[in-house]
């Protein structure tokens, strides 16, 4: 029931507001995203939006809304799943229970960098990924940008596994990241992000971890001032289409959409680059130091547990040594 009622919900709230473009386009597709107006994934979405418009003689339109105005990513994936939704960007993070290949290749210290990063999903092995979402009703369309996820503090500066034992840190409520920070010798503590700042200020938790942008906007640099760029975690973004949406396309317009979202796609890493640079000259100005001179190496060997728990079939171990082995 509280399925269908979300659903129902969706469906009245997209069709109140897409009811002026559709008018003016013979085919209106809504595409839901969690981040508010003008961040990266959004302006990614859009400038594909203005291609595929463009490309289509104004036939095809795609209608993005921001700030979580459809929902969640949970509740949007299964809405775009049953096609009460046309698209949605999300993270790979929120498909773990739907498309178990997210997990592994969204596990700690897996890419060297987010140029790695790219180069594994622009290549066979995201392309091997995509075909697992087609089985769950859902067409892969782009891989973005998410940036790279960082621990930081209020302690003191992280250069090795060693200065994180004993510390408490905020991680989202996720299996891999608890037994990441216990691999780690720090005590995870799960909390909704909204409560951070404050647990930070009054000592209820040491730090937390995250990206630049998110570090900064979110005000964390100024109770906890030790940025350290470990690049743990990098959690891949899709932008995916609806099944049903798309098998009502014809294949030329099938293939407009895949050309407009790669070249959303190369737009939105740029962008996302940009905010990240932003982002880290804006603490440091503000008084926060960022550690770059970590010993990852002892970092990556400590994951040994989480990965012999997380790896457990011929076939996930297999894609992981792809993925370490991409050049």
């Amino acid at each position: 029931m509280k399925l269908l009622n979300t659903t129902l919900a969706a469906f009245l709230v997209t069709a109140a507001l897409a009811g002026a473009a559709s008018a003016e386009c013979e085919t209106t597709l809504r595409s839901s995203d969690t981040h508010p107006d003008g961040y990266p994934t959004v302006e990614g979405v859009k400038a594909m939006a203005a291609e595929v418009k463009d490309k289509t003689g104004g036939r095809i339109c795609i209608e993005v809304f921001p700030s979580s105005q459809l929902g969640e990513e949970k509740d949007t994936i299964e809405q775009t799943q049953f096609g009460v939704i046309d698209m949605v960007r999300a993270s790979f993070g929120s498909f773990n229970d739907i498309v178990p290949v997210t997990q592994t290749t969204s596990l700690p210290y897996l890419y060297r960098s987010e140029d790695h990063l790219h180069k594994v999903l622009d290549g066979p092995i995201g392309e091997e990924i995509a075909r697992q979402f087609e089985d769950h009703d859902l067409i892969p369309l782009a891989y973005y940008d998410g940036g790279a996820r960082n621990f930081y503090n209020a302690k003191q500066p992280i250069r090795t596994v060693e200065d994180l034992k004993g510390l408490k840190f905020r991680v989202m409520q996720n299996d891999v990241f608890v037994d990441m920070m216990s691999a780690l010798g720090a005590n995870a503590t799960p909390m909704p992000y909204g409560e951070v700042y404050s647990s930070i200020q009054t000592g209820v938790i040491d730090g937390a971890e995250n990206n630049f942008p998110s570090y900064d906007s979110s005000g964390h640099a100024e109770v906890a001032k030790y940025f350290t760029l470990d690049q743990h975690l990098m959690v891949p973004e899709l932008v995916a289409v609806s099944k049903t949406s798309w098998d009502k396309l014809s294949p030329e317009d099938q293939e407009i959409m895949r050309t407009a979202a790669r070249n959303s796609a190369t737009l939105q890493r740029k962008l996302w680059a940009e905010q990240e640079k932003a982002s880290e000259a804006k603490v440091v100005a503000a008084g926060a130091e960022v550690v770059k001179d970590v010993d990852k190496t002892a970092f990556i060997e400590a994951m040994a547990p989480v990965y012999e728990k997380y790896v457990t079939t011929p076939e996930a171990r297999d894609l992981v040594k792809r993925i370490q082995e991409t050049r």
